[in-house]
């Protein structure tokens, strides 16, 4: 099925508002204050997990005021569906892990299974540790057996968009936490 614009913007004017724009600062800026308290004398190295992380991750890092390193990764299993598949690595990070803190900023936690393989290839990579922040949690008893370190927000199990998060590879950019209608 073709995306159109029309189709686009019916999904955005009809989805639920679940947070908006001031509640989700708000839960950023406590974030950050826990990431600090915790970092702060770490020499962190962030990695995002692109696509749906840049906005988080983006706006953790004006919060974090400590040194840090900051670099990306892409592996994804939903390549613009609205189900995951798969995963396929596109991109690794380019930074060395070994005897790093790395701290892995993704938008959300689902069932865990991308989390889970960034977390493992850390691990294998020779990070010292290795902590998961994620914006949003979706509540249900799918997981993959991981749980992230720094959760934002949690969330009743419906097909959100915003801060990162997309619909059928839209909607990233809408500045709040929604959930697609019938979804």
């Amino acid at each position: 099925m073709t995306v159109t614009q029309k189709h686009i913007l019916r999904v955005r004017a009809e989805a639920d508002c679940l947070f908006n724009a001031e509640q989700v600062t708000a839960v950023l800026n406590n974030m950050a204050e826990k990431i600090s308290a915790r970092h702060r004398d770490n020499n962190p190295l962030v990695l995002c997990v692109m696509n749906g992380g840049l906005i988080v991750t983006g706006e953790l890092l004006l919060r974090l005021d400590f040194p840090l390193e900051q670099d990306y990764l892409h592996a994804t299993r939903y390549r613009g569906k609205t189900q995951g598949g798969e995963l396929k690595w596109l991109v690794k990070p380019g930074s060395s892990l070994k005897d790093r803190h790395v701290l892995v900023v993704d938008d959300i936690l689902d069932e865990g299974y991308t989390l889970a393989a960034i977390v493992a290839y850390c691990q294998q990579a020779g990070a010292r540790s290795v902590e998961t922040v994620v914006l949003v949690e979706k509540r249900h008893d799918r997981k993959h057996g991981i749980k992230a370190d720094y959760v934002g927000l949690e969330v009743e199990d419906r097909y959100l968009f915003g801060y990162g998060m997309d619909y059928k590879g839209y909607l990233r950019n809408a500045a709040g936490i929604f959930a697609v209608k019938g979804m």
